[in-house]
């Protein structure tokens, strides 16, 4: 089993500039996908989930042992992180109770005084169970199972202070939104990012890693460049939910759901499994985190 906290890949991809994988899972075909596309192209990789996936799912428990069996059984000997991504105060603690090995509390929809309380609290409880913590400062635009972020961008007074909490890796609004972007989006704050890399790794006298969310839609070229400035870690999501739609849907209107016994979900599903193990391997490509065993 090569199940580990997330704290040393990601760190590890800041030093080298690349950056982890973090793909969301939503069922199990889905784990199975990231996990067979993380061994395919030997890249460690978090797999994430939210708290409305884990609900959907059966809880913490049955997240954390459904992606702990299947790397066991697939034979999988890359790094996998187990991660909550965009967790408030609850299901961050819940997490840490069901060994998930990597916590993202996300209380930037909170005033910063409890936002850093919560976090210090946090940071606390995984750290004596070797759990990487990761946390939010500015806003990620969009909504994320009630996490609504207008996309506020993160100061450096806000990140220096969250940094100095312990956190292993620290996510910052900087212009990005989850979801899909739309037309009128201007683009990644990346001299921003700049400034909040610089004044954090002055501040902590080594290279913080810093988390993009929002990842699936943004231009490779803006997402290369905001690797070279300090990204380490990239979420991506929605990239992958098109994928599977778009695989799916193609089968269906195709009326190849209606040959023999196509109608097995077995069978039905497997085009969209395919399509998001293709866009998976597209996306470790762009983020350099292949073959980084």
């Amino acid at each position: 089993m090569t199940i580990v906290a997330a704290k040393e890949m990601v760190q590890q991809a800041r030093d080298h500039g690349y950056a982890i994988s973090a793909f969301n899972t939503n069922n199990l075909e889905w784990t199975e996908a990231i996990l067979r596309t993380a061994q395919a192209q030997q890249a460690p990789t978090i797999i994430a989930a939210s708290m409305g996936a884990i609900k959907y799912m059966g809880g913490y428990h049955t997240v954390a042992n459904l992606i702990r069996n299947l790397d066991q059984e697939l034979n999988i000997t890359v790094p996998i992180a187990i991660h909550l991504d965009h967790g408030d105060f609850e299901a961050a603690k819940a997490a840490i109770q069901a060994d998930f090995t990597s916590i993202m509390f996300d209380g930037s929809n909170l005033p910063l005084a409890e936002n850093l309380s919560k976090t210090n609290e946090i940071v606390a409880l995984a750290h004596a169970r070797n759990i990487s913590v990761e946390a939010e400062v500015g806003t990620i635009g969009g909504e994320e199972d009630g996490i609504i972020g207008n996309g506020e961008i993160a100061s450096v007074k806000d990140a220096l202070t969250m940094a100095a909490t312990g956190i292993d890796f620290l996510a910052a609004g900087i212009g990005n939104i989850h979801g899909q972007y739309p037309a009128n989006w201007t683009g990644l704050k990346l001299d921003h990012l700049r400034e909040l890399t610089q004044a954090v790794d002055a501040a902590s006298g080594y290279k913080m890693p810093f988390v993009l969310h929002g990842g699936s839609g943004i231009p490779d070229n803006q997402i290369k460049r905001a690797i070279e400035l300090g990204i380490a870690k990239v979420n991506v999501n929605t990239e992958a939910q098109l994928a599977f739609h778009q695989g799916l849907r193609d089968f269906i209107l195709s009326n190849q759901d209606l040959e023999g016994k196509n109608y097995d979900p077995r069978k039905l599903l497997a085009p969209g499994i395919q399509g998001i193990e293709t866009a998976l391997a597209e996306r470790i490509a762009v983020f350099g985190n292949g073959n980084r065993i």
